[in-house]
């Protein structure tokens, strides 16, 4: 392991560069990723030439989706099949908006996880740190090719493929669009390929702006998970050292009560980062559950392979996602208060009763509750992951009745 520690050092120049490296590719395309001490005039103009052709595209698609959305009369359902995708694309910019307020709050979880990889020196502990920087890594890279690949699948099927429809008793042909726009005639070239080029950029932005936040979260979670772990080892090298010479550095209590608040205050980021981002991807993933659901029930007896497809992969992909950060929710707040636990199951009664005190410090801490919620209101986790799948179908089953 120290001779693959060597090996990512030498191939990405530092420890730090290989936990955070594919969030920088994520964000800074889209001009999301925070700029730091080191960033030049030239990169910062790119940055802000990218976020204003970013807005511009995006803004294309979704203000003459939305018009036609509110404006055109067309029955019930095929406004429902347009404000689906619509959804995916607003909550996209709202997240995109969200990732470029939060920059000086992401460039401070970068500059810690940076100053964490130079506080800890060991081996073994650097060890523990990589096995955790791997997952993040393989969990973000998943998460990057799983939902670019459903938008570009979705952009293909509902843009690029022909529709068959019927007017009166005809039988044609036609192209359609992800996201129709109001009184433009979409189904002739170029403006057809012009318009689903501009809504497959857009779309990309959409689902850029959401990767880029759960890469985020997941390195960042990872991390802090690895500090946890190596927490874990210092309190109980702590605890079971003899009346042989100490190690300073793990032996101290002051240093592993500093070092614990400096992963509870890396967490409280997280949570102010991803609150708003997790509460707009809550309302996307019940919407992108519920809909394509109620139309896989609707088209059934057509057998239409393409769209049936295409709903299955967007049911798993928003299921996927909100998964993810109920998931990583919870992990975080069992940690967190796994630390008292591990504290507690030491031998620490053969301490002294200064040391035993000492550690009260942190089972008190420990005992504190660490939430990540979504906008403050709903706690992320498993059991609430439950919850929202019941109320999909919930949702579901009214859609079902007011449309028969």
């Amino acid at each position: 392991m120290a001779d693959e520690l060597t090996e990512v050092k030498k191939k990405f120049g530092s420890l730090s560069e290989y936990s955070i490296q594919l969030n920088r590719w994520f964000l800074k395309p889209i001009g999301a990723w925070p700029e730091s001490s080191s960033t030049t005039r030239h990169e910062k103009i790119l940055s802000q030439i990218s976020i204003i052709i970013c807005w511009c595209i995006s803004l294309f698609t979704i203000i003459p989706a939305l018009l036609r959305l509110i404006l055109e009369k067309e029955d019930l359902y095929l406004k429902l099949k347009a404000f689906g995708p619509l959804c995916h694309w607003i909550v996209g910019v709202f997240n995109y908006a969200a990732l470029l307020l939060r920059k000086d709050e992401i460039r401070r979880c970068i500059e810690h996880i940076q100053a964490d990889w130079e506080i800890i020196t060991r081996i073994t502990d650097q060890r523990i740190m990589l096995k955790n920087a791997k997952i993040g890594r393989s969990i973000a890279a998943f998460t990057a090719a799983f939902v670019h690949s459903g938008i570009v699948s979705t952009c293909i099927v509902l843009g690029a493929l022909k529709h068959t429809i019927k007017v009166d008793n005809e039988t044609i042909n036609i192209y359609t669009l992800p996201c129709p726009p109001y009184k433009i005639q979409t189904d002739t070239n170029p403006t057809h390929g012009i318009i689903l080029g501009s809504q497959f950029l857009s779309g990309f932005i959409a689902s850029s702006s959401a990767v880029g936040a759960f890469s985020l979260a997941t390195v960042f979670a990872s991390h802090a998970l690895g500090q946890l772990d190596v927490m874990a080892i210092w309190i109980n090298e702590f605890v079971n050292q003899s009346n042989q010479e100490k190690d300073t550095h793990t032996h101290e209590i002051s240093v592993i009560v500093e070092h614990h608040l400096r992963i509870l205050n890396l967490v409280e980021h997280i949570e102010h980062m991803m609150s708003g981002i997790c509460f707009m991807e809550t309302f996307k993933c019940m919407v992108g559950m519920c809909m394509p659901s109620y139309f896989i029930l609707e088209e059934w007896s057509e057998h239409n392979i393409q769209n049936l497809v295409t709903y299955a992969m967007i049911i798993v992909s928003m299921t996927f996602n909100i998964f993810l950060v109920c998931y990583i929710g919870e992990l975080l707040s069992e940690q967190c208060k796994k630390v008292g636990d591990i504290v507690y199951m030491t031998n620490w009664y053969q301490l002294p009763d200064k040391e035993i005190l000492n550690l009260v410090m942190i089972i008190s801490r420990s005992s504190m509750e660490i939430k990540i919620t979504a906008g403050k209101l709903i706690t992320l986790s498993v059991y609430t992951f439950g919850n929202i799948v019941k109320t999909v179908f919930g949702y579901l089953n009214i859609l079902r009745q007011a449309t028969m």
